[in-house]
């Protein structure tokens, strides 16, 4: 019999040993340690996938050419949404110009995420940065992405910014459609900008008014289309492996 054996384990419903309570140190930690999430974010189906890789038409040898599957998309978060969010977002609702400028706010796996319309981010970055209550003073990437479903909004420009003086970091968001792919630069604000929204622009053709100079940064310049778009074409070359041709993807049969 070992010196453990006559150790007993608390029961159900008893009072957890003193140890294991938090200490007041842990209990003072500010609330921006850990943003608690919001309960009331909802999935929204906005589209529905088929086959492995999204592709109908394909030469699937996966087994999974037949699968169908909805696409979700966290929606619109309800107050409260928790920790720091709620007070980002009432500033945020204090210097913004316009009613109008914030669409919705996302609560989704401990990060927020403002969209705002594309004819306000120029306002709503000036404000991030220069109030003290917000104080988003550097932006550290931007980033572009494409999504045919969503009609009249297909292109969507993505700012990552970080608060050095609070410890916060967020996400904005602005949609523009395809048929006019304007959006204001952020460049006189956060001259960080510049390469990002050029690359943007390299890759989803959105145009960045008020740019320095927005052209290509990674493409040549003669290069047709913009080729991280999901309807820009495959393309590609032979490749030869093993004595045989594989042809480009736009060039191979499907056998379904």
């Amino acid at each position: 019999m070992s010196e453990n054996d006559d150790r007993k384990e608390p029961e159900v419903g008893t009072t957890p040993h003193a140890d294991d309570q938090p200490t007041k140190a842990e209990q003072d930690l500010p609330e921006n340690t850990l943003p608690a999430p919001s309960d009331a974010t909802q999935l929204e189906v906005v589209d529905v996938r088929e086959g492995m890789f999204g592709v109908r038409g394909s030469g699937d040898t996966s087994g999974y050419g037949g699968l169908t599957r909805p696409v979700a998309m966290p929606g619109a978060s309800q107050r409260p949404y928790g920790g720091w969010f709620d007070d980002v977002a009432d500033q945020l609702d204090r210097v913004a110009e316009g009613d109008t400028a914030v669409e919705k706010v996302v609560i989704d796996r401990d990060e927020m995420t403002v969209f705002v319309r594309r004819e306000d981010i120029l306002g709503v970055v000036q404000a991030l940065r220069d109030d003290p209550d917000l104080r988003f003073e550097l932006c550290s990437g931007i980033s572009g992405v494409h999504y045919p479903h969503e009609k009249g909004r297909e292109l969507h420009v993505v700012y990552h910014l970080l608060s050095m003086t609070h410890k916060r970091r967020i996400r904005l968001e602005v949609a523009a459609p395809d048929d006019d792919p304007h959006v204001p630069s952020v460049v006189s604000v956060y001259p960080t900008a510049d390469w990002h929204e050029r690359e943007t622009y390299d890759f989803f053709g959105v145009i960045f008014d008020g740019h320095p100079s927005l052209t290509r940064i990674l493409m040549p310049d003669d290069w047709p289309g913009h080729p991280q778009r999901k309807d820009y074409p495959l393309g590609g070359v032979p490749v030869e492996y093993k004595g045989a041709t594989i042809p480009p993807p736009d060039q191979r049969r499907a056998y379904n």
